[in-house]
């Protein structure tokens, strides 16, 4: 209860963000592709977690590819049979945040060291199924912390070091990467930076029952990192010891007998089991509702645009049925008056052909006139050339015939045209 009541003055201590730390987080933001989005989520963890801040270091991937990057770095309580233990932790954000997961780790301070675990590696690397199903609209980092607290409650990260373990200094490596904000040469004033993390080969492999995290987009595999974040300093404050190793071993050996895989182990794979599965599974009837809503749309506009079209038939079907009856009741009428025409025709005497047709003027009777005499010279010739092939008359009298018989359908045509001439007739 001590470290909770230590916890709970620092909570009233920084219950509220200075603006100029707010300002700095906005600068801290300002290469990220989501910076508000960003900015909303770190503000939300630290309003609720006061034990973190906010900092902006260098990150390098295991390809030696270095970025600026936004972490949370501090404390976050867990509670441990009864008490509330300070747990170090580093959440490192990437700059495509919330679209990628954090990368996490817990550090340990010298007297503490990492206890693996299926959660946490010899690196101090944090695996959780929440980091492996992190979903851009759905997750956040105050989630993402809340899961660390109930996880590390169940199965603490860090235990304290024995005394013979605490004797022996931190090995160093000539490459490896001094803190961030301290100088490799140590200067006039300058304090001695904590010793760094013993530099590692490379990480476990995740544990059984996670998939491996799938790689970010645009960035190099993290497996082993060459950069390790800073250890915090050793708090001044005086907290509940961490439980050492061997209580650790003993609980676990008395759960389940094997001290590796415990039963709240499989109670956690198979929870993420079944949620996978479930999201998969709904993710596929989402996926088949959608695809027949989009059948059923795409349906329903062909049935418009066929509704369209058959309007646009039957109006022009109207219109030519309209056009047709007013085409019939004309005939109709001009039956009638033929009727009539025919009736009142055929109470009269016969009519002379010659004198069925008159003419307004002498030029039109010489024109009509002649234009007869050509059609019957016309016709002279036709039967003149078909006695010539009967032989009822011999070539010398069909030459002779057909020559004069030229000759005045000649003259009459010419008569017919100078005619039309002088009567302004088109020639």
């Amino acid at each position: 209860m001590r470290g909770n009541h230590i916890y709970q003055n620092r909570s009233r201590h920084h219950s509220k963000m200075l603006p100029s730390e707010e300002v700095k987080i906005r600068q801290y933001l300002s290469k990220y592709q989501n910076p508000e989005a960003t900015r909303r989520d770190i503000f939300s963890a630290l309003s609720q977690y006061h034990g973190l801040s906010c900092k902006l270091e260098p990150f390098v991937f295991s390809d030696g590819a270095r970025m600026e990057l936004v972490n949370l770095e501090g404390t976050i309580p867990v509670k441990y049979k009864g008490h509330i233990y300070n747990i170090p932790v580093c959440i490192w954000l990437m700059d495509t945040h919330p679209n990628n997961a954090p990368i996490c780790y817990v550090r340990p301070t010298p007297e503490m060291s990492i206890k693996i675990s299926c959660f946490v590696d010899q690196s101090g690397k944090i695996y959780l199924p929440y980091l492996h199903d992190w979903l851009p609209t759905s997750s956040d980092l105050l989630g993402l912390i809340q899961v660390m607290i109930v996880t590390f409650g169940e199965m603490p990260p860090l235990y304290t070091k024995s005394r013979a373990e605490s004797a022996v200094p931190y090995p160093t490596h000539p490459s490896f990467m001094p803190m961030p904000g301290s100088n490799s040469s140590a200067g006039a004033g300058s304090s001695t930076p904590y010793p760094a993390y013993p530099p590692t080969t490379g990480y476990p492999p995740p544990p059984q029952g996670y998939p491996p995290y799938p790689r970010m987009g645009g960035y190099p595999a993290t497996g082993s990192p060459a950069y390790q974040p800073p250890v915090p300093p050793q708090q001044t404050h005086s907290y509940p010891p961490y439980p050492n190793q061997s209580s650790f071993n003993t609980a676990t050996n008395i759960q389940q007998g094997t001290g590796t895989i415990t039963e709240e182990h499989i109670r956690v794979s198979l929870l993420s089991a079944v949620e996978d599965k479930f999201f998969r599974r709904l993710e596929e009837q989402f996926a088949q509702s959608k695809a027949e809503l989009d059948i059923l749309q795409q349906t329903a506009n062909e049935l418009s645009q066929g509704k369209n079209h058959l309007d646009k038939v039957l109006e022009r079907l109207e219109k030519e049925k309209n056009e047709l009856e007013r085409n019939i009741t004309l005939l109709k009428e001009k039956e009638d008056e033929l009727d009539k025409a025919i009736s009142r025709l055929s109470d009269k005497e016969d009519i002379d052909v010659d004198e069925a047709v008159t003419t307004t003027a002498p030029l039109y009777k010489q024109i009509l006139n002649a234009y007869a005499e050509e059609a019957a010279t016309e016709d002279t010739i036709y039967y003149m050339g078909e006695a010539l092939r009967r032989g009822v008359i011999d070539l010398d009298i069909f030459l002779k015939q057909v020559r004069a018989l030229s000759r005045k359908q000649f003259m009459l045509r010419a008569l017919m045209q100078k005619c039309r001439l002088k009567a302004g007739l088109a020639g």
